[in-house]
């Protein structure tokens, strides 16, 4: 088991990067995680097509098509050996001259990570976690758009910080005018007397492939699903909470601000759709 990274095609144990790349100067960059399944790529083209759509959101030109990057990736992937691997996929700006005008930046980077994956605990998905609503705000759309994913996650860095500070192992935000939003890196569903609710992008989320694969399931096997505005106060009601991202997958939310969620154990709408998205992982492989 070894990390191997792809530093615009060539493949490195070990890697060192100028501190005048504006990715690491300002945040500059887009980037996509990507989990696998038998050390295949789970939902590639979904998370390639995200990457160039956050790539031109901040008018940076990916300087290779997705099949040069599905080929380097293939290849960084076999040489680590991994029986399961974490892939980070980078989009820097490239070195330039130490000022925020991004034009002296001529060569973007690529670098493509490939390491063995540190899975959650099984007891996450048997008991549920804690998270906390936190004071931390979303960021509004006219300010850095929660869509774009990009380098700059100071932001969710806090909010995962008082997360902790509250004894909560993830962190809830709202926007600026107080409506759920998303956690540090997941997106936000719970369920109110058998319907399945989850902000809608306009909320100010990133529009999250797992997010997208659980709502299909829940509709595809009856379940009343919605995407709406709820106030943060909202989630206190909910029956059952539940996180869903790429490494994740469908996380059971058991206590949120310290108080129980529902039982205060994972519930049975949570449990079948965490069953629901392993059997199309499986699929899809």
């Amino acid at each position: 088991m070894a990390t191997k990274i792809n530093f615009n095609g060539e493949i490195h144990d070990h890697l060192n990067i100028s501190v005048l790349d504006h990715g690491f100067l300002f945040g500059d960059s887009v980037y996509e995680v990507v989990s696998t399944l038998n050390n295949q790529p789970c939902f590639l083209d979904k998370h390639l097509t995200r990457l160039y759509a956050s790539a031109q959101a901040i008018s940076l030109k990916i300087p290779h098509d997705k099949e040069w990057l599905r080929e380097h990736l293939e290849n960084t992937l076999v040489a680590s050996g991994n029986d399961e691997s974490y892939i980070r996929i980078i989009v820097t700006r490239g070195v330039g001259e130490i000022t925020i005008d991004p034009s002296s930046c001529e060569h973007p980077n690529i670098i493509l990570m490939v390491m063995d994956v540190t899975e959650y605990p099984k007891s996450f998905y048997e008991k549920g976690i804690r998270v906390a609503l936190v004071s931390i705000k979303r960021n509004p759309h006219n300010a850095l758009n929660p869509n774009v994913k990009t380098g700059n996650y100071l932001n969710n860095v806090l909010a995962k910080m008082e997360a902790d500070r509250l004894g909560a192992q993830d962190a809830i935000m709202v926007n600026p005018w107080g409506y759920l939003t998303e956690g540090t890196t997941s997106n936000l569903f719970f369920v109110c007397e058998g319907h399945i609710l989850t902000p809608s992008l306009d909320c100010g989320i990133l529009s999250g492939i797992t997010r997208e694969m659980v709502i299909q399931l829940a509709k595809e096997n009856g379940f009343h699903m919605e995407e709406g505005k709820w106030p943060g106060e909202e989630l206190y009601k909910a029956d059952e909470i539940f996180l869903t991202g790429t490494l994740k997958r469908v996380m059971p939310v058991s206590h949120l601000d310290g108080r129980p969620v529902g039982l205060g154990k994972p519930g049975p709408i949570t449990l079948k759709l965490l069953r629901l998205y392993d059997g199309l992982l499986t699929k899809k492989v």
